[in-house]
């Protein structure tokens, strides 16, 4: 028997964490509807399969390692060339050009759309596509609902304290007083962390007096932190793939940023997310200890956030003295 013929192929290159791959899915979607009768491969690293495969845009992933935040290489694609490959990575040729696609959508091409500097990264992707004449929304931003797997602690408050790096890590001390005054508003507060985080979250619950029973460590299976994320009734994190994650489920959310402004990676426009910022010059968001401008912002005002979110009045009931001392 003669076997079908194989449908023609689009590689994309989005490589990096969680929050980059949930920021991509408007353009994602927009490439899928570009090219319905393709094969869409999304290149990324293996750990993001299963968020890559719950957005609806894509057939099959083609795991790409980085090392460090560099580009992954591509050079293990199978079989011919694919026939349209698209750069939702970055500005330069790494990688794509030896695979010699029969087209190449990417910046830094003589034809290519020149790169943006300061737009936020939905927008930045969106308007990537347009100028290769495919509609892309930033708004087509939300993932399906958890489906059957069931939340860990429905309606619960996820307070998430880790971070990729230090420069985004807020206080130990500071998320212990939110989660007091959390607990002390009749909340049901849940800790997460994420791989090697363990230790992170154990300390805030030990220094917020918050029992152990109310921990989710050593990093969920993404089904499970994606249906705790879509049944909670808030997401309290700093700039980090759970708070891309809350807005993809359209969950309220309270996101602290610090070396990097939210116009850039924050939440779209809306009541739901509420992004704390302190202007500041541009810091490393890769850097190993916290951003200057992420320590200004107090557990007082996160607190304020959070339950202004949850429906209470603004002013929120005062911390404890030892938690206030470390809120300033």
């Amino acid at each position: 028997m003669t076997k079908p013929p194989r449908p023609p192929r689009v590689l994309v290159l989005r490589a990096l964490g969680l929050g980059d791959l949930l920021a991509g899915v408007p353009a994602l979607r927009g490439i899928r509807r570009a090219f319905p009768g393709h094969h869409v491969v999304l290149a990324l690293p293996p750990g993001l399969t299963e968020p890559a495969l719950a957005s609806g845009a894509i057939d099959t992933v083609l795991p790409a390692e980085a090392p460090g935040r560099g580009v992954p290489s591509l050079t293990h694609w199978p079989g011919p060339p694919p026939d349209v490959a698209v750069d939702l990575h970055g500005n330069g040729p790494e990688s794509r050009d030896a695979l010699h696609p029969g087209r190449l959508l990417a910046h830094a091409l003589p034809d290519g759309p020149p790169w943006p500097t300061r737009p936020n990264e939905r927008d930045r992707w969106c308007a990537f596509l347009r100028a290769y004449g495919i509609p892309a929304d930033p708004r087509d931003l939300r993932l399906p609902p958890s489906g059957g797997t069931p939340s860990p602690a429905p309606g619960a408050v996820v307070v998430h304290p880790g971070a990729a790096s230090g420069a985004r890590r807020w206080p130990v001390e500071r998320y212990a007083a939110v989660v007091r005054c959390l607990r002390a508003a009749g909340h049901h507060v849940v800790l997460t962390g994420g791989p090697g985080e363990d230790a992170l979250v154990r300390s805030v619950a030990e220094r917020g007096g918050h029992p152990a029973s109310g921990m989710l460590t050593g990093g969920l299976p993404f089904g499970e932190l994606s249906a705790l994320v879509a049944h909670a009734s808030l997401v309290l994190s700093g700039d980090t793939g759970l708070a891309h994650l809350a807005v993809a489920h359209g969950t309220r959310s309270v996101t602290l940023f610090g070396p990097v402004s939210p116009r850039l990676w924050g939440p779209p426009p809306g009541t739901r997310h509420l992004a704390l910022w302190k202007p500041g010059p541009p810091g490393d968001p890769h850097g190993r200890t916290p951003d200057t401008p992420l320590l200004r912002i107090t557990a007082r005002e996160v607190t304020a956030a959070a339950l202004t979110l949850l429906g209470h009045d603004a002013r929120p009931r005062p911390a404890p003295e030892a938690a206030a001392a470390h809120a300033h």
